[in-house]
């Protein structure tokens, strides 16, 4: 197959709307194209790394080992959507085709998916099949949702999974048929009961619950939406239903091959499973089709070796990291601990807790009890928690 590169679209748009909808037009053609089989398509964390970059694009192609490069466009005003796109020969810089699109702003799947057709049939295979669902709310559930997940991705914490909820409610308001905030609750939720944050609203069976309920009614709204699949794995995956995750991360990754992201954390089942080597090759293949591959790569590379009890070099992983976010600082504060860095494990524990402050071994135990089936693992985990402090 040939491959290309998808770069963010420049977004000529003013006010709030800047950014959240040229980067769904530019990741919506990404993943279409790579499951479609038309192209091997670059992951999004690469091609995103030129944002805002005068590059060549034949230098886009021997950084990232592609024939063809799309750029593009996007512009909103008031109701109407304006976007612009165009394909380049990655080996010599030459202009293959180009076009523009002005729209209303709800026809914004429809020209993604006319773009998708076009690529195809210019240069790979012809596309087959009905006109995705459209109109403006769908498109408003999309931006609250793109919203939401930015917060969580800048902020790890419990303040980011707080906006994060608060933004999917705006896009289940927007439109309650759309997947979108369904989604972003499955994740929130999710998330509250890994690390028990918000244990004042709800414990972590009460949020593990409520996360399977809006995985399930996401997948229920949108059965091919590769991240509805992804949010219903990692909810099995903290209940410890390891054979129902991979099944869910299988058909995730199947649905959008181009998400090195989803391969990545379909590496947690393995590791509470002992199946460190598995877990390594399969980070490390991220690693390869996500050249520019974000910090979270590092921190799953970092448990992974922890999990191998290669703790210097699960330290050198996460140090990797531009930032640490809080929810990592459990599992360094684990590696200092089996690095016998008492004071570093102490600290490190120490930014965790601001967010859990009730976390406790007995709770810890009873959390991870049913997940780690690795002989010995829960056991090493929890004497490492008590040398960082963790209370009994």
């Amino acid at each position: 197959m040939p491959r290309i590169a998808v770069l963010p679209f420049d977004d000529m748009s003013a006010g709030a709307d800047k950014g959240y909808l040229s980067d769904a037009v530019a990741e919506g053609i990404i993943t279409e194209l790579a499951r479609s089989k038309t192209y091997a398509v670059i992951a999004r964390n690469s091609s995103f790394k030129y944002r805002g970059k005068s590059t060549d694009a034949r230098q886009i192609g021997d950084e990232l080992g592609v024939e063809y490069v799309l750029e593009g466009s996007q512009q909103k005003i008031g109701n109407r959507l304006k976007v612009t796109v165009q394909l380049l020969n990655a080996h010599d810089g030459s202009h293959l085709w180009s076009n523009s699109y002005n729209r209303e702003i709800g026809d914004l799947f429809v020209v993604q998916e006319e773009i998708i057709r076009t690529l195809a049939d210019r240069v790979g295979r012809r596309i087959e099949r009905p006109l995705p669902q459209s109109g403006a709310t769908r498109v408003s559930a999309l931006h609250y949702h793109l919203m939401g997940m930015a917060e969580i991705d800048k902020d790890f914490s419990a303040t980011g999974t707080t906006l994060l909820r608060q933004f999917s409610l705006k896009a289940i308001e927007a439109d309650p048929n759309s997947q979108f905030g369904y989604i972003g609750l499955a994740h929130s939720y999710r998330i509250d009961a890994n690390f028990g944050w918000h244990e004042q609203e709800h414990n972590r069976d009460e949020a593990l619950r409520l996360a399977a309920e809006y995985a399930d009614k996401a997948i229920l709204l949108a059965p091919d939406d590769a991240d509805a699949h992804y949010a219903r794995a990692f909810v099995h995956t903290v209940a410890a239903e390891f054979e129902q995750a991979f099944a869910q991360f299988d058909h995730a990754i199947a649905l959008n091959p181009s998400n090195s992201n989803f391969l990545v954390r379909s590496t947690e089942p393995l590791l509470y499973a002992g199946r460190t080597d598995e877990a390594i090759d399969r980070i490390k293949q991220a690693m390869g089709i996500d050249p520019f591959y974000p910090d979270r790569f590092n921190w799953a590379m970092g448990w992974a070796l922890y999990e191998k009890n290669d703790c210097g070099a699960a330290l050198a992983a996460m140090q990797k990291m531009a930032r640490i976010p809080n929810g990592a600082y459990r599992m360094l504060a684990g590696i200092y601990a089996c690095l016998g860095k008492e004071r570093e494990a102490k600290e490190a524990l120490a930014v965790f807790l601001k967010d859990s402050p009730d976390e406790t071994i007995r709770k810890d135990r009873k959390q991870l009890e049913k997940m780690y089936t690795a002989p010995g693992a829960l056991d090493r985990w929890l004497a490492h928690m008590r040398v960082a402090g963790l209370p009994k």
